[in-house]
């Protein structure tokens, strides 16, 4: 059964149109079904306690009503956590959390993701199976609660085992007015660190607008303005981090990964299709193997176990490091960083990647089916650059969109090649 709602990172919608309460209602229901079904079978713990955050959008606060109702209709115990990071409820989850939030969308969208034991992504097939028990009947019996420690706890556990000595460093923290928007200055304080942070005045309706990891124009106009060492941004749930460095240029999911890959001396390293090809010369330089998976840091997790790794990523910002963490953490992979430069200057660390120019262009479609004609385009473009580059078409997991990318020695013919394809794309599916 294919998945109708679930896309790369859980459901996501317009709030109050496509994503509904009467479907987060029904969505918390049907995964603590789920989950139950699972303990009774052998192939799950009882999720007894869920532990439920958020983002700070203004829907927030009804969808995590409805999502709590859903979860106590069936049994279980909704444990709300209010505002939080998503890589915090992975971390102090028992069994089964849950997050209301949109991740890095507009404010307009929210949405739902649950995480298993452990703190992992529910693979498809777990997914389709929730989706299953939406119709299901609820038994009753369960509880909502209140949680008020859950980010001390957080907090506790990465300073515990990320944190070192930053006295000195002058940084630059953008929190996308989101999830992080109370926490991550304080961490970087507490550490010793000369803060300057932005987009921390959360209202509801400014969450990854012109802030934070989708747009980094704002953290590197501080960087230059107040000449700080380095400058990190976050999304609106705190699970990915990009940078800019101290001459207020940014630093990508790639650069940031093959920074901490040499420095942290792995053997093996995951990443998606999307990673740069100077990042795949770069890692066979250094003897280093890299693993590749589709799109979305849930994939790279579970190569990441298959394989027993410790580090992955994605290009878009996604950074996981297994040691001490279940997943992929903005706070947790900034602090990475700062250790990894060691009083090194960000472009200087970075100058050891050298990227393939990209072209990516996002491409407005009424379906994300690809066509025998795009994908046969892309096949022929593909064959003719051999190693000296390729394109890359993809429908997106959460928007109406599909992602075109090109990667050429020259940025000119990236561009040139991106373009056509996409020009494809929109004629075929637009």
């Amino acid at each position: 059964m294919a998945r109708r709602y679930f896309g790369t990172d859980g459901v996501r919608g317009i709030a109050g149109d496509d994503l509904t309460r009467e479907l987060v209602e029904n969505l918390g229901r049907a995964a603590t079904l789920w989950a139950r079904n699972a303990a009774t079978s052998g192939q799950g713990s009882d999720p007894g306690h869920v532990l439920v955050g958020r983002d700070t959008r203004a829907s927030g606060p009804v969808l995590e009503k409805a999502l709590a109702s859903g979860i106590a209709s069936a049994g279980g115990t909704a444990v709300l956590a209010g505002v939080l990071p998503t890589p915090a409820v992975a971390l102090l989850a028992e069994r089964l959390g849950a997050v209301v939030t949109a991740s890095h969308n507009p404010p307009e969208y929210n949405g739902v993701k649950f995480l298993g034991a452990g703190g992992r992504k529910l693979a498809d097939d777990e997914e389709e199976a929730i989706e299953g028990h939406l119709d299901a009947p609820a038994p009753g019996g369960g509880s909502v609660e209140r949680v008020d420690d859950a980010t001390d706890r957080y907090l506790d556990h990465v300073l515990g085992h990320f944190g070192a000595d930053l006295s000195g460093l002058r940084i630059g923290v953008d929190c996308a007015n989101g999830a992080f928007s109370a926490i991550a200055p304080r961490a970087f304080a507490s550490l010793g660190a000369e803060v300057h942070a932005i987009g921390v005045e959360p209202d509801g309706t400014n969450i990854n607008v012109g802030c934070g990891a989708t747009d980094l124009v704002a953290l590197s106009h501080k960087v230059l303005d107040a000449r700080l060492d380095l400058g990190v941004a976050f999304d609106g749930d705190g699970d990915r981090m990009l940078a800019v460095d101290e001459r207020g240029e940014p630093l990508d999911g790639d650069q940031i990964l093959a920074i901490l890959a040499l420095a942290l001396g792995v053997d093996l390293v995951a990443v998606t299709v999307m990673t740069n090809l100077g990042f795949h010369r770069l890692m066979a330089e250094n003897g280093v193997r890299v693993v590749t998976t589709p799109v979305g840091d849930r994939y790279v997790l579970e190569a990441l176990r298959r394989e027993g790794g410790t580090l992955g990523g994605e290009q878009s910002g996604h950074v996981l490091w297994l040691r001490d963490h279940v997943a992929g953490d903005g706070l947790t992979s900034a602090l990475l960083l700062c250790r990894a430069l060691a009083g090194r200057a960000a472009s200087e660390a970075a100058a050891a990647l050298p990227r393939y120019p990209q072209a990516l262009e996002n491409v407005p479609v009424q379906r994300r089916e690809l066509t025998p004609a795009i994908v046969d385009e892309a096949a022929r473009v593909n064959a003719e650059l051999g190693d000296e580059g390729r394109v890359l078409v993809r429908p997106s997991g959460t928007e109406p969109v599909v992602r075109v990318l090109a990667e050429a020695p020259d940025y000119e013919k990236a561009v040139k090649l991106c373009g056509t394809i996409a020009a494809l794309v929109a004629k075929e599916l637009g």
